[in-house]
C-alpha cells in the first residue's frame, strides 16, 4: 500500500512538473480528472452547496495549471499543495461573498420576513434607532397616516411587529407591507433631500 501510495505521490509530482515545464495537457487532464472529484467533496463540506464547490474546482485547477512552475516537492507532496490553493481559493470566495453582502436586502436574510427582534441594550439597534429618529422622523409626517402610525410604534416606540398587529388588530402581513411602503417613501425622501 505504501508502495502504491508513493508512486502515486509520485505520478503527480511529474504531471505538475509536465504542466510547469510543457503546458502538457494530457499531464492537467490527469490531475484535474483525480482531483476534481475530491476537491468538489471538500467543497461541499465548506459549502454545503454544489455551485459553490464547483466554482471552486474550477476556480482551483485552474490556478493549478497557471501555477504549477511553483509546486516544489521538496516542501510537500502534490495534493498537499493543491488542496492548500483550493483553501485559498475558498477563502477568497468567502471575502468577496462578505464584501457583496452590502447588496444584500434584510429579505434575503431572513426567511418569510420574520426577523428578530432587536436587543434593548444591542448598541447598534440604539444607534439605528437614534439615526433612524433624527433622519427619517422629520419625514413621518408626509407619510399616508396607516403608515405613519405603523413606523411610529415599530421604530420610535420600539414595538415588535407581532405587538403593532395585535394593538391594531391588523394581520402581520398589513404591518409589514406597511412598514415596506413607508421605508420606499422614506427613502425617496432622503434621496430628494441630499440632491
Amino acid at each position: 500500500m505504501t508502495g502504491q501510495q508513493s508512486t502515486t505521490t509520485s505520478q503527480w509530482e511529474e504531471a505538475l512538473t509536465f504542466v510547469a515545464l510543457q503546458r502538457d495537457k494530457s499531464a492537467y487532464a490527469e490531475l484535474f480528472s483525480h482531483f476534481a472529484p475530491r476537491l468538489k467533496a471538500f467543497g461541499m463540506k465548506m459549502f454545503g452547496n454544489e455551485q459553490q464547490a464547483l466554482e471552486m474546482v474550477q476556480d482551483t485547477m485552474l490556478n493549478v495549471w497557471k501555477k504549477a512552475a511553483l509546486f516544489d516537492a521538496t516542501r510537500g507532496c502534490a495534493s498537499t499543495w493543491i488542496f492548500t490553493i483550493a483553501r485559498n481559493v475558498r477563502f477568497d470566495m468567502l471575502r468577496k461573498k462578505q464584501s457583496r453582502k452590502d447588496d444584500i436586502s434584510a429579505d434575503d436574510l431572513w426567511l418569510n420576513g420574520e426577523y428578530p427582534e432587536p436587543q434593548a441594550d444591542d448598541d447598534a439597534a440604539c444607534w439605528d434607532n437614534q439615526l433612524l429618529t433624527e433622519k427619517l422622523a422629520p419625514h413621518f409626517e408626509r407619510l399616508p397616516p396607516a403608515q405613519r402610525e405603523v413606523m411610529e410604534k415599530v421604530y420610535l416606540q420600539e414595538k415588535s411587529h407581532q405587538e403593532v398587529s395585535d394593538e391594531l388588530g391588523i394581520p402581520l402581513g398589513t404591518v409589514k407591507s406597511r412598514i415596506r411602503l413607508a421605508l420606499d417613501r422614506l427613502r425617496e425622501a432622503l434621496d430628494g433631500a441630499r440632491n
